[in-house]
């Protein structure tokens, strides 16, 4: 990955819309990374990622949910006996 400053990019900027069509640039300011120009593939799969992460998300928090509404009202079945046996089987 090409790395430039941020004078650079601007002195320089047509190169590097094509540098981007090959991989991707890093543009700093003062020693830290503040942007990166890339190609619209690039772009493209980077948001079908962020997709697929935003919906691994939701069904896990899904999952979760609907797994601690189980979990709660089976709880909510238990005896104190229940319980207590189940603390004296843990021993």
């Amino acid at each position: 990955m090409k790395t430039v400053t941020s004078v650079e990019a601007q002195n320089r900027f047509g190169e590097l819309l094509d540098n981007a069509q090959r991989e991707p640039v890093t543009i700093t300011r003062r020693g830290r990374t503040v942007a990166f120009l890339l190609s619209p593939e690039d772009m493209k799969d980077l948001l079908v990622i962020r997709r697929q992460r935003e919906t691994a998300l939701a069904d896990f928090e899904d999952f979760f949910a609907r797994a601690d509404a189980k979990l709660s009202a089976d709880a909510a079945k238990l005896t104190d006996a229940d319980i207590t046996r189940l603390v004296n089987e843990l021993r």
